[in-house]
């Protein structure tokens, strides 16, 4: 038997479809937003009357297309009036939006995209074996969902900065191009996780970590990864968060501005570095959150179903918090994981029996853990009598307010 702070469900999805929606459920709180950025609903009823009209002018455009020249994309036939999927019109909608809802524009933009799609093969790129599997699960990769169910993907290009791997992966015009391939593979795989439909999920969370990025050696390939995006997946980011922002990000950020739509723009979210954690918890729960950004979350942690839901709590500077897990019976084992963002303090666990003939026992003595931290505290202790598990977290040599989670599991003695 087990015990948490939180629910955990019981039952284990069966299949790829139900551990999805699961996943989806447990990442799923009311989210509170930050930047300037209000994401569309896609109810029809929410539309202004002129926005209403462009869509019946683009629908009407699409379907005095051939009968013989069908128009889909991401598996939606769009333009066929006989059917009542409400996904063409959550499509059409993103286009629109991205062309201010100048009908003429976004039919434009939608042809441009159709084509570049089948000139690039882009239905079929996602289950292609592109030679990155190096970059799988460290430049780019989905991972997890933010608080209001969008998936999020993780993008980090710090590994260019050794010589040798820079080369290896755009050393020349076939190597630029493979990466290109296997960036948008990666975007096809968010988009599949999309549900396009009124209300629901329909676009990802980006998080752009820029901890050690070469600037100036990425400077192509940023500007090509930038049109296509822009270009090819309308309305597809709900929110943008840097992470690891260094000083020279103004001057990044000057570089691919031009290139930037004021709506993109206002979904970019600033989180200079030591404050990563507390800027990733705003929009995603920490059990969701990559351990090397101050989270709980590791590699293959989600493919077994949701993750144990992890409590979240704040140390104010110079506080020392102690965290009391009671209850816990003789024989019983005990495992919890803590992570503290930003950490720069000290870190202990004791153990103290129910019975006052008995004595605390030092389970962990109280160290320091430094700001360089990038992994979760995780340990487990076999209680021999019945008390309670006592961890302290002494932020009193700091200033800075920071944000925490912790979650634990405690099993029974077997009868």
């Amino acid at each position: 038997m087990e015990a948490s702070p939180s629910p955990q469900p019981n039952t284990k999805p069966t299949t790829k479809r139900s551990l999805m929606a699961s996943l989806m459920d447990a990442a799923t709180t009311t989210l509170g937003r930050s930047s300037s950025f209000k994401e569309d609903t896609y109810h029809l009823s929410s539309l202004k009357p002129a926005e209403a009209k462009a869509l019946q002018d683009f629908k009407s455009i699409l379907s005095s297309y051939p009968s013989d020249k069908p128009l889909s994309m991401w598996g939606i036939p769009l333009n066929s009036l006989d059917s009542a999927d409400e996904r063409a019109d959550v499509v059409l909608l993103k286009f629109l939006r991205a062309r201010d809802f100048n009908v003429r524009d976004a039919h434009q933009m939608l042809t441009k995209c159709a084509t570049w799609r089948a000139e690039f093969g882009a239905d079929s790129v996602v289950d292609e074996e592109l030679g990155f599997k190096e970059l799988e699960g460290v430049v780019a990769y989905m991972h997890g969902w933010d608080r209001a169910g969008h998936p999020v993907c993780y993008n980090a290009y710090g590994v260019f900065k050794d010589k040798g791997m820079y080369e290896r992966v755009f050393g020349d015009g076939d190597k630029m191009e493979r990466f290109l391939r296997w960036r948008v593979q990666v975007m096809e795989r968010g988009v599949k996780m999309l549900q396009f439909r009124p209300g629901g999920i329909n676009s990802i969370i980006q998080v752009t970590d820029l901890k050690d990025m070469p600037k100036r050696e990425l400077r192509s390939a940023s500007k090509q990864i930038l049109n296509l995006f822009q270009d090819n997946y309308p309305e597809m980011v709900a929110r943008k968060v840097f992470v690891n922002v260094p000083w020279y990000f103004s001057v990044f950020y000057a570089m691919i501005s031009p290139f930037l739509t004021e709506r993109t723009k206002s979904k970019f979210v600033i989180a200079r570095e030591g404050n990563v954690a507390e800027t990733l918890y705003k929009y995603i729960r920490p059990e969701f959150v990559p351990v090397q950004y101050g989270g709980l979350s590791r590699p293959g942690d989600l493919e077994n179903g949701p993750p144990k839901p992890a409590s979240e709590f704040t140390i104010k500077g110079a506080e020392k918090v102690f965290l009391e897990i009671d209850g816990i019976e003789a024989g019983a084992t005990i495992t919890w994981d803590l992570v503290v963002g930003g950490w720069d303090l000290e870190y202990g666990a004791e153990y103290v029996p129910l019975s006052e003939q008995s004595y605390t026992l030092s389970v962990e003595k109280p160290r320091k853990i430094p700001a360089t931290a990038d992994e979760p505290i995780h340990n487990s202790f076999t209680a021999r009598e019945t008390g309670k598990m006592v961890l302290s977290i002494d932020n009193s040599a700091s200033r800075k307010r920071k944000v925490a989670a912790y979650r634990y599991f405690v099993r029974k003695p077997s009868m």
